[in-house]
């Protein structure tokens, strides 16, 4: 039986974010908090900055609940932030650095934000995207820039002076990250400080060993941080007080420099990995140092998993989460990655300790081992729900606490999980979550095309690729160019179609929905599993 309280249960001293960072730095002040690869900062000195914003958010005026942004890439100034939001009651709402203006534009209006803070090199996407947004009254650089006319954050903090805190509430919303869905727009995913630590000691008192962190280990934080993969794994290197290992953004360089340099922990998806270790220096990097790595958001090829564990010698770890799950709730565990090959590397894993998971058919309810339904878990990781969204937060979580994923899967008789498709029609394109309904809304309009279809199909580099099915209007011809060069003005480039085809007519069910499922079908015929 799920015990919420239970689950919920963490160390006293380190409940929230603002309390994990402040009980480090009288544990152990010293040690390195935030290494960016110019600049390392201690725990002590972390606390400190924290502090120093939080209470300026507070005398500016931010009540609990209010949403701050970041728009840049990862940096140790983000994690100062959200530790400083967490303090203050505020959420954090990281904007994904390659989105076009009419895309953060609208995640700016929808968080209804009070501030806004982003990196010089896009000080002029901020400006655009937050022209005429009445809720936004404060838009600053991290440091100075003459060009933009922006103030810089250190000023204005300076400016506001300094004002009590308020008690942290670990139920209130932190962290609200955007993940699109199947109309179009993306939704705000709301996770609390609960959501961040209360499996943590869970996993402490189980046997779980290969997950557990010391605070003699460090993190690398390379993934996004609009991405549970970035945010996520930052916070997880704060609740141990072990070194986070921020990077601006993946390379293969910045990754082997990392490790040269003694990361024990890092996660990274198929993708990258298989840029890693492929390489030139690959082969002459120490490796000796690196413990644990974790990837996820795609299936990894057997053979790619062979030449990343022959060259860098650590446990491997497949991850299976999402962005409303605070990230992985089910893993497959080092012990069952095997070279040759076995059953169970062909599933997503078994549920982490003080996580349920089940396979429900349409109306919610289990079914048996060996037959395919829907992922449900439930967990304390599980969201708040979606910001100013409640008929789909509904959807998703139901009165009882189980979070539909929107993943098809069996479960066999040891509780492993495996996938076989998708209940909704995401494609995943090098670790990136793409919404068909979101690019067919930015091809729409375009003066040839009279109706469009959005799949993912294979592709050996990043496990799928954006594809646009196309009939074009009477009289009229379809240039593929014209219609990818349209979507990319809309839209970021990873959403964009790779490619287009040109049909005569879209395949439908008897009321008329188009079927992606048969558009997709000849891309996916022969292979096992129908997602990339």
């Amino acid at each position: 039986m799920w015990e919420r309280d239970m689950l919920a249960s963490v160390t006293e001293a380190r409940t929230d974010l603002g309390s994990t960072v402040r009980y480090w730095a009288e544990e152990r002040p010293d040690a390195i908090a935030l290494d960016d690869g110019t600049t390392r900062i201690s725990y002590r000195e972390l606390d400190r900055q924290v502090d120093l914003y939080a209470r300026a958010f507070v005398a500016a005026g931010l009540e609990p609940g209010t949403r701050i942004a970041w728009l840049g890439k990862n940096a140790s100034l983000y994690f100062t932030l959200l530790v400083a939001a967490s303090r203050a009651g505020l959420a954090m709402v990281p904007v994904g650095w390659r989105l076009a203006v009419p895309e953060v534009r609208y995640i700016l209006a929808d968080t209804g934000a009070a501030l806004l803070v982003c990196q010089p090199g896009f000080a002029a996407t901020a400006k655009a995207a937050a022209d005429g947004l009445g809720t936004l009254h404060t838009v600053l650089l991290d440091t100075a820039d003459d060009d933009s006319g922006l103030e810089v954050l250190d000023d204005w903090a300076a400016s506001q002076g300094s004002a009590g805190l308020p008690d942290v509430d670990p139920e209130r919303g932190v962290l609200q990250l955007y993940t699109s869905g199947t109309t179009g727009n993306p939704k705000g995913a709301v996770l609390c400080n609960r959501n961040m630590f209360a499996l943590r000691p869970v996993i402490e008192a189980s046997d779980v060993d290969w997950y557990k962190i010391s605070s003699d280990d460090s993190m690398l934080v390379i993934m996004p941080v609009a991405h549970i993969a970035g945010s996520g794994v930052g916070t997880i290197a704060f609740y141990n007080g072990c070194r986070a290992v921020i990077r601006a953004e993946f390379s293969p360089d910045a990754v082997l420099d990392c490790v040269q340099d003694g990361v024990t922990h890092m996660f990274l998806v198929p993708t990258a990995l298989q840029m890693v270790v492929n390489h030139p220096r690959a082969a002459g990097t120490d490796w000796s140092r690196l413990k644990l790595v974790m990837y996820g958001a795609a299936p990894i090829p057997l053979e790619l998993l062979r030449q990343c564990m022959h060259t860098m010698g650590a446990q491997f770890c497949q991850q299976y989460g999402m962005t409303e799950t605070t990230g992985t709730f089910c893993a497959l565990p080092p012990e069952d990655h095997d070279p040759a090959g076995n059953d169970r590397m062909r599933s997503a894993g078994k549920a982490l300790p003080g996580v349920e998971i089940r396979i429900v058919d349409g109306m919610g309810q289990p079914v048996p081992n060996g037959t395919i339904g829907e992922i449900a878990t439930r967990s304390a990781l599980n969201m708040v729900g979606y910001w100013r969204n409640d008929a789909k937060t509904r959807e998703t979580v139901d009165g009882d606490g189980w979070l539909l994923t929107g993943d098809a899967a069996y479960m066999d008789d040891d509780g492993y999980v495996f996938i076989q498709d998708r209940v909704k029609d995401m494609i995943i394109s090098g670790g990136e979550n793409v919404y068909p309904a979101e690019v067919e809304n930015a091809i729409f309009g375009h003066p040839d095309v009279l109706e469009v279809a959005v799949i993912g199909i294979p592709d050996e580099k990043w496990g799928e690729a954006v594809k646009a099915v196309v009939v074009p209007k009477a009289g009229h011809e379809v240039d593929p160019a014209s219609v990818i060069a349209w979507a990319r003005e809309r839209i970021a480039p990873f959403k964009a179609p790779k490619t287009i085809d040109i049909i005569q007519e879209m395949p439908r069910n008897a009321t008329g929905k188009i079927l992606r499922r048969e558009l997709r079908a000849p891309y996916w015929e022969g292979r096992e599993r129908q997602v990339g």
